[in-house]
């Protein structure tokens, strides 16, 4: 996520965040490339030159020349003027109404049909609602279809009429069955349309005016850049849309749709789109956001991902077969399932400070634990909960079984035995154990 731009960033601010002596001229020449990289990452240019003569001024005004570490100093102003340009704080989606009706809008392929899906399967999971998915693309039947599938990947109820060709009755009937059957969120899928044809922006206008949503979203791709900007205003020029929705920051975005589109059409973005699995679906913190692309992580939000995945009867039943030296592979097993729950294995990465910038040339597959799982499940019952009996003729059977290596199946045997010896340690007083194994291991 956005990994050119936080190189490039971390080069222009390197100079600064060295302990040598900083000066105006070289607080210049930084912002310069700071302005350079945003430039680059499809900013709109007098953005981007606002941004940095900001930054110039914040930074003069607080005498960062003379402070003990100018150079932190600096990047914490950086960050929270990149906070502020994206949106300042976090903005919640609007469902007062009964039902509360959610309008999405935006160009074909920009990811709508996808999204709707992961927004309503969001507010069932997340926000304890009965959505339902109305069909209003009359003029791409696959459009029909794929949210019908969509509905059925998340168990979330599909509103269609094929025989209709008009969205503003479908919408009004979604609506009528809406509140018929107890659905307190109705999110109506619109067919993409360019902002040049009058006639398909007519349309959406009608719809907007006829069922009067609490939420009008504009979904767009992401990797568009500066051109998203672009689309972003002339629909709300029309719509005045309450909040942006990005989709596909999990590809090689280069930034600048997120980084400018508040100041271009004044509404905040409201989610993004992490990945193709239906639970890819983030709030959109702007603070978190600019930590994450200053390469600082955002541990509060892996935090949170793994609390949502975090079972509190499980983790004391987990802790007394540690406890007991009982802690087997289905354990395992399940603590993968956990992590695969999280999201995209990347993006997690990308979640811890620093380790975006170790990954951003290695390719961590959605399938990582894939190979780990087929050697688990080639093994029986017995040797998943007592790995000792794994004799060479066992682990001969569970290669040819997972299509692996006997050589696979002792690397995860050794990385199995020392994961549960280091969780052992860390029972009872053995986390003091640890801590003083690693003050002498320094």
């Amino acid at each position: 996520m956005f990994n050119n731009l936080s190189d490039k960033l971390d080069k222009a601010l390197h100079v600064l965040k060295g302990h040598g002596s900083i000066t105006e001229v070289n607080v210049a020449e930084t912002l310069k490339e700071v302005r350079r990289a945003l430039l680059d990452a499809d900013v709109n240019f007098k953005i981007a030159k606002q941004f940095t003569q900001t930054v110039k001024e914040k930074a003069l005004g607080q005498n960062v020349l003379t402070t003990l570490q100018p150079g932190q100093l600096m990047v914490k102003i950086v960050k929270d003027e990149l906070t502020q340009l994206m949106g300042g704080d976090a903005e919640g989606i609007n469902l007062s109404g009964k039902p509360s009706i959610i309008l999405m809008s935006g160009l074909q392929g920009s990811g709508k049909t996808t999204f709707s899906g992961k927004l309503a399967n969001y507010l069932k999971t997340k926000k304890s609602k009965n959505p339902l998915l109305v069909a209003c693309d009359v003029y791409r039947p696959a459009a029909i279809d794929q949210l019908h599938v969509v509905g059925g990947q998340i168990g979330v109820e599909v509103f269609s009429d094929k025989g209709n060709n008009d969205p503003v009755a479908i919408s009004q009937a979604a609506i009528a069955h809406a509140k018929a059957n107890g659905h307190n969120v109705v999110i109506i899928d619109t067919a993409g349309r360019l902002a040049v044809d009058e006639a398909m922006m007519t349309e959406i206008s009608n719809i907007h005016k006829a069922i009067e949503p609490q939420e009008t979203l504009f979904v767009v791709d992401s990797m568009t850049g500066q051109d998203a900007v672009n689309t972003a205003k002339a629909f709300n020029d029309v719509l005045n849309f309450d909040g942006v929705i990005l989709t596909k920051l999990d590809g090689d975005t280069r930034g600048g749709a997120a980084i400018s589109i508040k100041s271009v059409v004044n509404k905040p973005i409201k989610f993004i789109g992490t990945g193709e699995k239906m639970e890819a679906i983030d709030v959109f913190y702007p603070s978190r956001m600019a930590d994450r692309i200053l390469g600082m992580g955002d541990v509060v939000s892996l935090v949170e991902r793994a609390q949502e995945q975090f079972d509190e009867e499980e983790a004391r039943k987990l802790q007394k077969k540690i406890a007991k030296n009982q802690f087997g592979f289905d354990d395992f097993l399940k603590q993968i399932q956990q992590i695969k729950k999280m999201g995209n294995m990347k993006d997690l990465m990308g979640m811890i400070p620093g380790a975006g910038k170790m990954l951003k040339d290695v390719d961590i597959d959605d399938d990582a634990f894939k190979g780990i799982e087929a050697i688990i499940h080639s093994m029986t019952p017995k040797e998943r909960t007592n790995p000792a009996v794994l004799n060479a003729s066992r682990k001969k059977r569970v290669a040819q079984g997972s299509g692996t290596s006997v050589q696979e199946v002792n690397q995860l045997l050794k990385q199995f035995n020392q994961m549960s010896k280091m969780m052992k340690m860390m029972q009872g007083g053995g986390g003091k154990k640890m801590m003083q194994m690693m003050k002498n291991m320094k």
